[in-house]
Formats: structure tokens, C-alpha cells, sequence
């Protein structure tokens, strides 16, 4: 761990650590924020109890407990474990815990003083998720509240540093290096080839022109599986193409990011999943559609909507840091100049722009009725927040004063959205609970189910014979 560039802040980020409860790391991808700074925690005075770290996503979780127990020289659920929804790693003995975001708001109300615990780490911030954004809301409260000895760290390389500071009034750390440079490239011209064709074509191009494995960001799994089907004859023999996604399992994941055999080189065709806190192995070329797939709140329909939009400038940072993780690397992104001086300069929280409905649902079981009682880096929007309430009030998981009621205990307690939750308990009191069970799974993922035929009992057939 002696060459990560963060190494140079470590011992302020140590002493900011012994003298305040909060801290904010700002660090350049590949910097080692991830793989360093919690290990260094470990034997801090103050530390008690373990250490979590939140991920963005399941797959990040994985990764990044694996290379830290690599790092500290002991098996997974050892000294580092992880959890996840369905999967947990962890024993007796673990003091690292690597989990989704939304594992530590189920911890915080089951367990509102966080027993235990020592510091709570979000990494990757930058990404603003609602589970992110709701985690941090609820660690601050608690911290406020309760557990004033409770240390909060707020990573990421790309955060609004200045206004992250504003709200939660603590030092900040900042490491500039990056462990190796990356080569942009950019298009000269707009091309007027369709993505899949387009991608293909700069995939072929720059195997010839560079040596090592590639890593391509596409917006989601049909332009993968296009880019897939044109590549499949035209790759070099010693070739393997790999598809990451989040519906994928676990297994097909891990391989995606595992190193390739001897001679063999990879081209991974990924969505945003493999933005951040992923290291795959012998990746140094990233090729970059600048585009991804994003949750949008439909305030006609009540509900999210899945659309293509372009990515934040800081999200392009953030891809192209995946080519300098083991050496120097180079990205080629498909857009031009032009196209990028009208991309936002952050990705826009998704408190912004997706369905509060659950995040309404899971503060009033914490006994908050209006959003103004916490500490938002962005607040909720209140019309968002207002539907939401009406509506939760409709399904009887509210009561008129916006307080939980019993059956919106047991919604909260399925997992699901809310909808989906009240589907799963309906069917459950009439005696179908298989049925419910399996509209509630086929509900939850019918935008990448439907293609071509919407018909739900076409797709609750086929999801029974998967």
C-alpha cells in the first residue's frame, strides 16, 4: 500500500480523525481512499467497535472487502466482511464491514444508537443516491442525538466539496494525485452512427492501437447486448468479451472483474455499475458512451421512470480514473468538446428527481413527518414530498397526521417499494402469497423485462419457467 497517492494526507486525515467527530475526503480516482484509509483506522485510539463502509452498489461491496482483506492478509468474513440484501460474510471477529446503502438505514431503525459501531464511512458520495443521501441524514441525527462519539466520513472523488462542508461543518482532507495519468480522447466530430455501431468501431480501433484489456461504459443492458452481438465475430481470437450489469448474478460479475488468464485479453461491456470503487484487472483503455440510465420521478404517474440522459462532467472524471488504476491508461469518450461544455458538472441526487414514496415511508417510521427535521445536502422537493405523503395516506401506510400506521409497518418491513409492499401483504391476507410474491418480483424489474411485449401475463409466465 507504500505507492497510493493518498499515503501523502494520512497522517492529517489521522489526526483530523482523533480531534473531530466528521470528516470529508476528497481524492482523485485510483488515489486509494478506498483500500488505504480504512485499514489506518483501525488502530486509532478512539476506535471501540467496528467500522462500516457504504458502497453504491452490491457489486462495489464485493470488490472492495475482497482487496481490503487482501490488503490486511485474511479470508472474507474474517477481519473484513460485507452485507448485502441476501448475502452476508461477517462474524465474530470482523471489525471492517463493507454494506449497501441501504443496509445501514434498516440498521439505524433497528438499532437507533448504532451499537457498536464506531465510524460510518459513505463512500463514493458523489453518487447521491436516496439511500446515500438517507444514510447520511440519519448518521448525522444519530450523531447529533445520541452517539456524539460516533465519527462520520464522507469520501468520494468528485464531491461538491464546498457545500458538503457548509452542511456538515467539518475539516476537509484533499489528495491530488492520481495514482497513474490517463490519456483523454475525444471526438473530433458528432458521429452519425447508431451507439451500438459507433462503440463496436472504436472498440475494434483501439485494440489495435492499445495494448491491455478494455472497459466500455454503456447506457444499459440493450446497448450492451447490441454492442455484444457485433462484436462476437470480429474480436481477436485471444479476445474474451464479458456483459456487466446489475441484474446479472453475482457469479458473471465477479468474472467480469476478474483478471484474465495468461495472454488473454477483455473487453467488458459495463454500465454504470463500474463507475466507482472497481478495480478490474489489466483494464487500461475506457471507452465512454457518456450516457447511463437513470430513475426520473413522473409527477403525472406518481412513479419513476427509467430514461437515457447524458452523465455529469464529474462522472466522466470518474470513468475515466478506472483506466489509471494499475498503470497508465487512456479513455476514449464518444462525444465532442462541444457536447461536453452543455453536460451538468455533477450528477443530480436522485432526492431531486425519482419517487419519494419510500423515503416518506422509511423517516416516519424514524418519527419524522417533515423533511425540514434533518440535514440534507439537497432537501426533498416538497411537491415530490406532498405527493408522496397523500399517497402513502391512500394506502393506509400513513395516518391522516403522517404518522406510521401498523400496516405501514409491515410494508416497510417487505423491503419493497411501498406498492409492491402492499401487494405483497394484500396477497398474503387472501391466501395467495406465491402469486403476489411473483407479480411483486416481476413489478420490480419490468422495465428491463417488458422489451417488446408489456403483457403481464405473458412476463409473469415466462418469469415461472425461469
Amino acid at each position: 500500500m507504500n505507492d497510493y497517492p493518498i499515503n501523502q494526507i494520512l497522517d492529517e486525515f489521522l489526526d483530523i480523525m482523533q480531534k473531530h467527530s466528521r470528516c470529508i475526503v476528497s481524492a482523485a480516482p485510483g488515489a486509494g481512499k478506498t483500500t488505504v484509509l480504512p485499514l489506518h483506522l483501525l488502530d486509532a485510539p478512539w476506535r471501540k467497535g467496528k467500522i462500516l463502509i457504504l458502497e453504491p452498489r452490491r457489486l462495489a461491496v464485493y470488490a472492495a472487502a475482497s482487496r481490503l482483506a487482501e490488503n490486511l492478509g485474511c479470508n472474507l468474513g474474517e477481519r473484513i466482511g460485507y452485507r448485502m440484501r441476501f448475502e452476508t460474510c461477517v462474524s465474530r471477529t470482523t471489525e471492517v464491514e463493507l454494506i449497501t446503502e441501504g443496509i445501514l438505514t434498516r440498521m439505524i431503525q433497528n438499532d437507533p444508537e448504532l451499537s457498536g459501531i464506531s465510524a460510518v464511512i459513505f463512500d463514493e458520495y458523489h453518487e447521491r443516491s436516496l439511500h446515500g443521501d438517507t444514510g447520511l441524514a440519519l448518521a448525522v441525527d444519530v450523531q447529533n442525538n445520541l452517539r456524539p462519539d460516533l465519527k462520520i466520513i464522507v469520501m468520494s472523488a468528485t464531491l461538491d466539496v464546498q457545500r458538503l462542508q457548509n452542511l456538515l461543518d467539518a475539516p476537509v482532507v484533499i489528495s491530488e494525485g492520481r495514482r497513474y495519468p490517463v490519456t483523454i480522447s475525444q471526438q473530433e466530430q458528432p458521429s452519425r452512427l447508431p451507439l451500438a455501431e459507433q462503440t463496436a468501431g472504436v472498440i475494434i480501433r483501439a485494440m489495435e492501437a492499445q495494448t491491455g484489456s478494455l472497459l466500455v461504459f454503456l447506457p444499459g443492458e440493450g446497448a450492451i447486448r447490441k454492442t455484444a452481438g457485433l462484436l462476437k465475430e470480429k474480436l481477436p481470437h485471444n479476445t474474451l468479451l464479458f456483459e456487466l450489469y446489475g441484474r446479472l448474478d453475482k457469479n458473471s460479475q465477479r468474472a467480469a472483474i476478474a483478471p484474465p488468464p495468461p495472454g488473454k485479453r477483455k473487453v467488458v461491456l459495463a454500465t454504470s455499475i463500474a463507475e466507482t470503487s472497481l478495480t478490474i484487472e489489466d483494464v487500461r483503455i475506457v471507452i465512454d458512451s457518456g450516457l447511463t440510465r437513470r430513475q426520473i420521478f413522473s409527477p403525472a404517474t406518481g412513479m419513476n421512470r427509467l430514461e437515457t440522459v447524458p452523465i455529469s462532467r464529474a462522472a466522466a472524471d470518474q470513468r475515466a480514473g478506472r483506466a489509471g488504476r494499475l498503470e497508465p491508461g487512456v479513455c476514449y469518450r464518444l462525444w465532442t468538446a462541444a457536447d461536453e461544455k452543455n453536460m451538468p458538472e455533477f450528477t443530480a441526487p436522485e432526492i431531486s428527481c425519482c419517487d419519494l414514496t419510500p423515503l416518506v415511508l422509511e423517516l416516519a417510521a424514524w418519527g419524522v413527518n417533515s423533511a425540514s427535521e434533518l440535514c440534507w445536502l439537497d432537501p426533498p422537493p416538497p411537491a415530490h414530498w406532498a405527493q408522496a405523503t397523500e399517497f402513502l395516506m391512500q394506502l393506509g401506510a400513513l395516518d391522516h397526521d403522517g404518522r406510521i400506521t401498523e400496516n405501514g409497518r409491515k410494508i416497510l418491513a417487505s423491503g419493497l417499494e411501498p406498492r409492491l409492499g402492499l401487494l405483497l401483504h394484500a396477497g398474503f391476507k387472501i391466501g395467495l402469497p406465491r402469486l403476489a410474491a411473483q407479480l411483486a418480483a416481476l413489478l420490480s424489474e419490468f422495465d428491463s423485462r417488458a422489451g417488446d411485449n408489456p403483457d403481464i401475463r405473458f412476463l409473469l409466465d415466462e418469469l415461472r419457467h425461469d
